[in-house]
């Protein structure tokens, strides 16, 4: 009898510890989901928002050593990095000249970031059928 007990217990057990990690593999899929599904989301303020803040972190720079290099306030730094702000044309040279890149690059890293969402031949498309 004491085997038969010992057998269910382990049955009872394996069980248990397979449907623990099937509950485990759902909610780090639905995760990983609703990570792929925000980033695919993501307003054209908080994708330069990103940019900016994964190449300050790139270079290993501070918002405050940013704000000094680019001659802008940190506290518009931050705002930006956050995408509660939008930049000017002034500031995307000047944040573009702090990292030593082209406007043009940073604009193509936010257009990336924010899944390809301009279709330029659609949008003409659309113009001329009006």
């Amino acid at each position: 009898m004491g085997s038969r007990w010992n057998n269910k217990r382990i049955w009872i057990t394996a069980h248990f510890i397979n449907s623990l990690f099937s509950i485990v593999n759902r909610i780090s899929l639905s995760i990983l989901l609703s990570f792929v599904h925000k980033e695919a989301n993501l307003t054209i303020e908080e994708a330069f928002g990103e940019v900016i803040r994964e190449l300050r972190k790139k270079h290993k720079i501070s918002q405050e050593q940013l704000a000094k290099i680019s001659n802008l306030d940190r506290s518009f730094i931050s705002l930006l990095e956050c995408g509660h702000k939008q930049p000017s044309l002034v500031t995307i040279f000047q944040l573009a000249k702090a990292f030593n890149l082209s406007p043009s690059k940073i604009l193509s890293l936010v257009e990336k970031k924010t899944k390809h969402g301009w279709d330029k031949k659609k949008s003409l498309e659309q113009h001329k059928s009006r």
